[in-house]
């Protein structure tokens, strides 16, 4: 994951990554197949440690809006070339080829966060700790709010930092989600 977010998938060889992780290319070739297949495998990696971490902080018995945040937090890049970040965007920038198989995967991982968010938008909804709203609309939106700023944050545009990337978060949250607003 590391070598991908340093090098891009382009530059990284096979070589080179059995180098680092004590195998021949020939073996990583023989798991793997093709440098793609290698990126989704270790995106799904990712997205499985992200999703424990994910599920742990959504069990919590906490208010619903202090989970919605620690969702945020977890779905957020670390900053400039955030490792699992950057393999998001190898991804996205892969699934322009057509393959079909790839995006089928993509949107699995990318549905796994939607289904979360949106169960607890209808988990807060009915507790009275949000505002009503459209649940899988909402959680829609969000996640394409986050995923422009994570993009800002991960290729490291000038102005755009971590903070007030949740704090613009948080002002969508405030204005949409608290009762008697809006």
């Amino acid at each position: 994951m590391e070598m991908i977010a340093e090098r891009g998938l382009d530059r990284l060889t096979m070589a080179a990554l059995g180098r680092e992780v004590g195998m021949s290319s020939g073996h990583l070739v023989y798991y793997f197949k093709t440098k793609d297949e290698l990126l989704l495998q270790t995106l799904q990696w990712s997205e499985e440690q992200l999703g424990a971490q994910r599920r742990a902080a959504l069990a919590r018995r906490i208010p619903a809006r202090e989970r919605l945040e620690a969702l945020v937090e977890l779905y957020l890049p670390d900053g400039h070339r955030d490792p699992h970040w950057a393999l998001w965007l190898e991804v996205w920038n892969r699934s322009q080829s057509g393959d079909d198989e790839v995006r089928a995967r993509q949107l699995e991982l990318e549905l796994s966060w939607h289904r979360d968010l949106v169960a607890l938008l209808v988990e807060g909804m009915a507790k009275g700790e949000f505002a009503t709203v459209d649940a899988d609309r909402f959680a829609t939106r969000t996640r394409a709010l986050l995923d422009g700023f994570g993009t800002h944050l991960v290729v490291g545009l000038p102005g755009v930092d971590r903070p007030l990337a949740l704090s613009h978060v948080r002002d969508h949250f405030d204005e949409s989600l608290t009762p008697g607003k809006g």
